[in-house]
């Protein structure tokens, strides 16, 4: 039986040169496979709005979306770390919102801890999580959820203000409490140094070799999703073109009715004859 990781080992892990290999996870099904194949820890995230839902963004998607999400991942994978994702609008508002929902993330979808986007406006919601018993992921850099307010999708801190800004986020977010974060388009000299300057694990996502870890969204690793496919995305398999191939055979089968095959079909052994011969006396009577 697996051991669930916990927080303490994760710090484990940086202070020993040991990468963590993070991944996003939706249902309970690809939630199991990823677990059977060792990852060190499952994000829920809110990309679930856009790989799963059909949104445009992550900013619609909502905490019921995301706690019956959460819990189904949790019960196709009951012992990997399990992080949810704080859905845009369910904490900007302050701690108390904050610290309501990431209590619901943990009691009702069983996740270990929860994420959240930001950088020194969210440090006092992180350390009043925190003090109310709720681990905390920090994510600076680019953040799908305020992208507007970044100029778009953009690598962000390559500029001298910006990174010193983001070197800022990244220790205040570790002094709040945090116990980790997501890096995300963060230019990978400035993600060594970060990481080399807080003693918190960083999880990169376009963010370079160095971090401690490494996040990507499971349908992107897969090549399952196709409207677009980020710089920093490896895919590992290309399953579009094969579940299309799969999907074409089958439609081509059933057409041709040439599926259901025998193989695929069950015997009767009553004899037909004698049951419809009672039915039509039963319409007699």
């Amino acid at each position: 039986m697996n051991t669930r990781k916990t927080i303490v080992d994760f710090r484990a892990m940086k202070q020993a040169g040991e990468k963590i290999a993070m991944l996003t996870a939706y249902d309970a099904g690809m939630a199991g496979f990823f677990a059977s194949c060792g990852v060190d820890m499952l994000l829920v995230g809110d990309s679930v709005g856009m790989v799963v839902l059909g949104y445009d963004s992550t900013v619609p998607v909502t905490m019921a979306e995301m706690l019956h999400h959460a819990a189904a991942v949790r019960r196709g994978a009951p012992a990997a770390f399990v992080v949810g994702d704080l859905p845009f609008g369910s904490y900007q508002s302050g701690a108390r919102d904050a610290i309501v929902n990431g209590t619901r993330f943990l009691k009702e979808a069983g996740c270990d801890a929860v994420k959240l986007e930001g950088g020194l406006e969210v440090c006092a919601t992180v350390r009043a999580m925190v003090t109310a018993g709720i681990p905390v992921m920090g994510h600076i850099g680019l953040t799908p959820q305020t992208a507007n307010q970044l100029g778009g999708y953009k690598v962000q801190g390559r500029d001298l203000e910006s990174a010193r800004r983001l070197l800022r986020e990244a220790r205040s977010l570790e002094e709040a409490g945090a116990f980790g974060m997501v890096l995300e388009c963060v230019p990978e000299q400035l993600a060594a140094l970060i990481t080399e300057q807080i003693g918190i694990p960083t999880i990169g996502i376009g963010a370079g070799p160095s971090c401690d870890g490494q996040v990507l969204v499971s349908h992107d690793l897969l090549g399952m999703f196709e409207k677009f496919v980020p710089k920093f995305v490896k895919a590992y398999a290309n399953l579009a073109p094969q579940i299309r191939e799969g999907v074409s055979a089958y439609l081509a089968d059933v057409r041709q009715g040439q599926f259901p095959g025998e193989e695929h079909s069950f015997v009767s052994e009553i004899d037909l004859a004698q049951l419809l011969t009672e039915e039509s006396n039963e319409l007699v009577k």
